[in-house]
């Protein structure tokens, strides 16, 4: 699953980003929802026809406008008791200068104004609008082509005015940072007409000369006109074609110039290029400090390793030697005998328990106990067998005894014995006939055979012998 954002993660990278894309815009727009608190701050939108834009102003900065009587952006002395802040109504058409911010609270984007003023005023303004617009076409701003700075460089070409005030904080401040380095002064006017020409040809001479392995552009702060010379194409374009690493330190922390945005590395003033280029001397002697007590330790990790080895590598020798050799031979044959001999007595020692064992088992199974036990054994058994052979035979003789009762009494021939006979019936033809069960089952010239207890008499059926039920007795003889 994807990395998880909270509000407040979210938000406070949008600021970041947007901060960063735009921190110094200028915004025309018509005034609207104008409020004016106790703080002496001011909140306005600036819209359009097809969006709004909020806008905070707060009451440090509006002094940059009419009070002073100078516009910090054109130079223009303004007429007097002009006073942007003051006049400001709804519906009024002004342009607003400032940075792109993000309100976390509301979860909305807004306008830090600098400074507002009536629109029209600032001819400059656009201009360097148009010009910003053009060169981003170009690609002039884009990262990909921007080159990285070297690390704490040890020649710098300082293309300035030798005579301004930049200058100066710039070589105080550098003589206190980095490990020493030679800077070379590229003098050039950056102010007035002549200024871009003179800062590109500066540029062209720095690469040719392929001396230094960084180029600074620095001037001190100044109204938009004054700063004019870095927001020009001829600089612009200059730059671009520089092979060696350019970075800018133009104005105060809110002066944002064309050539900032083309340089390879953009710092705010320029005391803080020099900042930038060098680190502090007492942080690189901390670090070389640091860097030795990390070699000490290395150092001493690293005779540790190789006294170890060497002590290793001796008691490697002392094993090569002929008469430690002989000694481990005969410790290990020592050692080999006393082992040898007690598996010898374990292995008798176990042998005889198991002969003690199979002994034992062995007087178990046929010893006199056993024999004597399996004599008793012997007798009990043939104690329960004959008991079970005269219970056997017993049923036995019971079980026939009731087997010839029940013979006796379905023997056909037994009550001949008492008088009566048994009469088949042979039919005409003869044979070893049936048994006459019904008078039904005989007829007219049949032969019958009479069976008494001392033999057995012929008969044949006659019509007047035939006789119903209900016949008197003695008829048909």
């Amino acid at each position: 699953m994807s990395h998880i954002l909270t509000v407040a993660d979210l938000t406070r990278a949008l600021k970041d980003v947007l901060e960063a894309e735009f921190p110094f815009v200028w915004v025309r727009g018509q005034v609207t929802n104008l409020a004016r608190p106790a703080s002496g701050h001011l909140y306005f939108t600036l819209s359009d026809n097809e969006a709004q834009l909020s806008v905070v102003w707060f009451k440090g900065s509006q002094g940059r406008g009419g009070k002073s009587g100078v516009d910090p952006l054109t130079g223009e002395v303004l007429e007097p008791g002009a006073d942007a802040a003051s006049t400001l109504a709804d519906g009024q058409e002004v342009l607003a200068a400032g940075r792109i911010s993000v309100y976390a609270q509301r979860g909305a984007y807004q306008l830090i104004a600098e400074l507002v003023q009536p629109a029209g005023v600032s001819g400059l303004a656009l201009a360097f609008e148009a010009l910003k617009r053009k060169l981003a076409d170009k690609g002039y701003f884009d990262e990909s082509r921007k080159k990285p700075l070297p690390p704490n460089p040890a020649r710098v070409a300082l293309i300035t005015s030798p005579h301004g005030a930049a200058v100066r904080d710039f070589l105080r401040l550098a003589q206190g940072r980095g490990t020493g380095a030679q800077i070379r002064i590229y003098p050039a006017l950056v102010q007035g007409d002549a200024a871009p020409a003179q800062v590109a040809a500066q540029l062209d001479a720095v690469n040719r000369d392929g001396w230094a392995d960084v180029v600074a552009l620095i001037r001190g702060g100044g109204s938009l006109e004054d700063l004019w010379a870095f927001n020009t194409e001829t600089v612009a374009e200059a730059m671009v074609r520089s092979k060696i690493p350019v970075v800018t330190g133009v104005g105060h922390e809110p002066d944002v110039s064309i050539a900032d945005y083309v340089a390879d590395r953009r710092f705010s003033t320029p005391s803080a290029v020099a900042a930038g280029l060098w680190p502090l001397r007492a942080d690189l002697m901390q670090a070389v400090d640091g860097l030795e007590a990390d070699l000490a330790r290395a150092f001493g990790a690293h005779m540790e390793r190789q006294e170890r080895k060497v002590a290793e590598l001796s008691r490697a020798l002392a094993w090569l030697s002929p008469a430690q050799r002989l000694e481990r031979l005969d410790q290990g044959w020592r050692e080999a005998s006393q082992r040898l001999l007690g598996a010898g007595g374990r292995y008798f020692d176990e042998r005889g328990r198991d002969a003690d064992l199979a002994l034992r088992g062995l007087l178990r199974a046929f010893g006199p106990f056993a024999v004597d036990a399996r004599a008793e054994q012997v007798r009990a058994l043939s104690e329960r067998l004959a008991l079970a052979a005269d219970v056997r035979l017993a049923d036995a003789s019971r079980r026939a005894e009731v087997l010839a009762a029940r013979l006796s009494g379905l023997n056909p021939e037994a009550p001949l014995a008492r008088g009566y006979s048994l009469v088949r019936v042979l039919g005409k033809r003869g044979g070893a006939g049936r048994l006459l069960r019904s008078v039904a089952d005989v007829s007219p010239g049949d032969r019958l055979a009479v069976r008494t207890a001392d033999g057995e008499v012929p008969a044949m059926v006659t019509p007047a012998v035939m006789s119903t039920p209900g016949m008197d007795e003695g008829e048909g003889a």
